[in-house]
């Protein structure tokens, strides 16, 4: 909705009915709609990658939506999970359970956990900022590493050294949304208590360019909501 489907910014729309999902949970509204299309993307992301109990996984722009959704779900599958957020959002990131969270402004990630002792070699890389570091994100996989990909904030147009695609014999993998499937997956999670919501705040609908306006400043923890009208 909002992006293949009209009515993102809308007080009502319609929608298929395989689409609705019943969700019971004790979260307000607002914190549930910070889930579905964050959390789903990122079920994507992990799913595609094949991300499995032990591993260890680097997970860039981790205080975005998906970024956050990422670190849950990477943490929910037992895998070891190393962030990369700016300094002022560090704290939160570890609140979430993550030991070892970097700060983009500290230099390169691989520099970081040399100096604090923590190994460079990853099994996967899930980025949703793109831009220069993904040169260095690749760095960080060790052979027959998987790169998976959702986003490209920090630019869409990349330099990288080819020769560590066939070098390293990695995989390099695209994810868009989600599948009906992750869907599901993310609801049993909620309804479990399993998923923490990030709310960073809630704007009304009347609001729409204030909110876009905040969002722009790239502060926040998580995901604003837009509140519609209740009649």
């Amino acid at each position: 909705v909002g992006s293949e489907r009209d009515g993102g910014f809308a007080q009502y729309l319609c929608v298929p009915s395989a689409n609705a999902l019943p969700i019971h949970s004790a979260y307000s509204d607002a914190e549930l709609a910070t889930f579905m299309t964050p959390y789903m993307t990122a079920e994507h992301m992990l799913r595609r990658a094949g991300l499995r109990d032990g591993e260890r996984i680097f997970i860039t722009g981790a205080s975005g939506g998906v970024g956050s959704a990422l670190v849950q779900l990477g943490l929910l599958r037992g895998a070891e999970v190393v962030a990369l957020s700016s300094q002022s959002k560090v704290a939160a990131i570890h609140a979430l359970g993550v030991r070892t969270v970097l700060a983009r402004e500290d230099g390169p990630p691989q520099a970081q956990l040399q100096a604090l002792g923590v190994p460079t070699a990853f099994d996967v890389v899930a980025d949703v900022v793109g831009g220069k570091q993904v040169a260095s994100c690749l760095d960080l996989l060790q052979v027959a590493g998987r790169y998976v990909t959702a986003g490209a904030v920090a630019g869409a147009v990349v330099n990288v050294d080819w020769r560590q695609l066939y070098l390293k014999q990695l995989s390099l993998l695209g994810v868009t949304m989600g599948t009906a499937a992750d869907a599901q997956t993310i609801v049993q999670h909620i309804e479990a208590g399993r998923l923490r919501p990030l709310l960073a705040g809630t704007f009304d609908l009347q609001n729409m360019a204030q909110a876009q306006q905040v969002f722009a400043q790239r502060i926040h923890v998580g995901s604003w909501v837009i509140v519609p009208p209740s009649a």
